[in-house]
Formats: C-alpha cells, sequence, structure tokens
C-alpha cells in the first residue's frame, strides 16, 4: 500500500512538473526551435522558377564567393569581441565597488545609476548618442567652446562611436553577473592575501579573477551575443558604412525579399556566435551549465 502511495505521488510529482514546464517548452517549440528548422530549410535550397525550388548550396557559396559579405562578417564578429573586452574592463571595476566598497544607499543608488538608462528603449538610448555626437549636437558645440576645435566635426559614423553604442547597450549585462560572483567572494580571504604580503595585482590575478570567472564568462557570453546580432545600433551609429552582418540580413529578407540568402546568412551569424562562445568556454575551462548557475 505504501508503495503504490508513493507511485501515486511521484506521478503527481511528474504531471505538476511537466504542467509548470509546459510553457516554457511550448514557448521554445514554437518561438526558438521551428522558426531555425524553418531558416536551415530556408538556406539549403534555391529558386530556379516562382514557387520552383531545388536544393542547393548556392546561398553559402554566395557568402563565399562574394567578398563584401565575409568580409563584413569577420568585421562583425572582430567589433563584438572588442565591445565584449571594453565592456568587461569598464564593467568590472563598477561591479567591484557596488559588491564590495559601496554600502546601504550609496550601493543601492550605484545600481540604479546602472539601471536607469534601460528605462527607456534601445532606440531612444541610441538617438541620445545621435544627439550628442552629429556636427551640430551637444559635445562637437561644447568643443567648439572649450577651443579644442577651430569648428564643429562629426562624430558619428565612426568604428569608434559603433564601439561606444555598443558598450553603453551592454554594460549592464555584464555588470549583473559580475555583482553576482563578487558578492560571493569572501573579504577574509582578501585579507590573508595582504597579510602575507601579497600585492594588489597578485590579489586580482590569484584570487579575485579566479573566483569571478563564472560571472565574467557568463556576462561576456550574454554580452557579444547581443553585440553580434544587434542591428539598431551600428545602423543609426555608423551610417550606411556601418558594414554590420545584420544590416545584410535585414537587406536580404526585407529589401531583396531574397529569403533564402537571408536564412542561410542568419545561419551562419549563428554559427559564429556558437563558435565564439564554445572557444570562450574552452579558454577559460568553465561548463556552461555550471556558468549559469553560478551567476
Amino acid at each position: 500500500m505504501a508503495t503504490q502511495n508513493s507511485d501515486s505521488n511521484q506521478a503527481q510529482a511528474r504531471l505538476t512538473l511537466m504542467l509548470l514546464l509546459a510553457p516554457a517548452l511550448l514557448w521554445l517549440l514554437s518561438l526558438i526551435l521551428l522558426p531555425h528548422v524553418e531558416l536551415g530549410i530556408l538556406s539549403l535550397r534555391a529558386r530556379i522558377a516562382p514557387r520552383v525550388y531545388e536544393a542547393s548550396l548556392a546561398q553559402y557559396q554566395t557568402f563565399v564567393q562574394e567578398p563584401l559579405y565575409w568580409h563584413t562578417f569577420v568585421r562583425t564578429a572582430l567589433m563584438s569581441i572588442m565591445a565584449t573586452a571594453v565592456t568587461l574592463l569598464m564593467a568590472f571595476p563598477i561591479a567591484w565597488t557596488i559588491a564590495k566598497l559601496a554600502r546601504g544607499r550609496v550601493k543601492s543608488m550605484m545600481f540604479v545609476l546602472c539601471l536607469i538608462p534601460f528605462w527607456v528603449s534601445e532606440t531612444v538610448r541610441t538617438l541620445g548618442w545621435m544627439i550628442l555626437l552629429r556636427e551640430s549636437g551637444v559635445l562637437p558645440a561644447f568643443l567648439v567652446w572649450l577651443g579644442a576645435t577651430p569648428a564643429p566635426v562629426e562624430m558619428l559614423y565612426h568604428d569608434a562611436t559603433i564601439l561606444v553604442g555598443l558598450v553603453y547597450t551592454s554594460m549592464l549585462f555584464m555588470v549583473v553577473p559580475l555583482i553576482s560572483a563578487l558578492e560571493s567572494l569572501d573579504d577574509s580571504l582578501i585579507e590573508a592575501a595582504y597579510d602575507l604580503g601579497g600585492n594588489g595585482w597578485d590579489i586580482l590575478r590569484r584570487i579575485v579573477i579566479p573566483h569571478a570567472a563564472p560571472g565574467i564568462v557568463a556576462g561576456c557570453i550574454v554580452v557579444f551575443m547581443l553585440t553580434l546580432g544587434n542591428y539598431l545600433t551600428p545602423t543609426l551609429l555608423g551610417g550606411k558604412n556601418s558594414q554590420w552582418f545584420t544590416e545584410q540580413i535585414y537587406t536580404q529578407f526585407i529589401t531583396r525579399f531574397n529569403w533564402e540568402q537571408g536564412a542561410a546568412f542568419g545561419f551562419l551569424l549563428l554559427g559564429l556566435s556558437t563558435v565564439i562562445v564554445w572557444l570562450g568556454l574552452k579558454l577559460s575551462g568553465q561548463k556552461f551549465g555550471e556558468v549559469m548557475q553560478k551567476s
């Protein structure tokens, strides 16, 4: 009798778990898996007549044979890696200050200051940068007033401008996992290291960074994927010369109505992000599941 009750309880528990997971599984299936399957089918066919298709790798051959496409692809990858690195370098001191140095209301206020820019949409934030940096904008006029430049200079449509926008839009996604990782670091370890004669650099290299590694890896993964797939910021701040791969995907889908080529480009971008994330985990010695749990 006890065994039957135990089996019944286990069955009810499994049923309850499945019901709780059903919305997430439905969302995963309908909005992620099925669209990717459809994109995969589109990318592996070629149009030979109106509504007549055949299996083909022509879309991927076009990518290899056209220098503009693979040059933009490589450029997007390098710029995304650079933006991730800069975001990490800027976010780490901020996260350390919030997690270890600030106390009480100051700590809460600093975190809110990091959060405030994300109370508005990415479009508004990017347009704000355009107002600041365009030739007739606030910053060029301020430089003229200071006497740093004889006339207003155009600060938009440069790689550095794109990088600034990408770092700004990604900062919070690096700060949050870093704070989570650093808050669990025992202060007594740092005090003991100083007592044993360690300097700041050695403590950072041997204690702080290894302890914060899951947060660093998690933040870098999120920021890199967001940056790689960003369309709005590079397009607005970089203009026609932004040469961002998501713009190529948009052009194929929306402008040229070439869904097969756009699907192939989308899969190439997905493959690139997967490879870069895998390499990052390999080099850091972290596992994806452990990183997400610890962060």
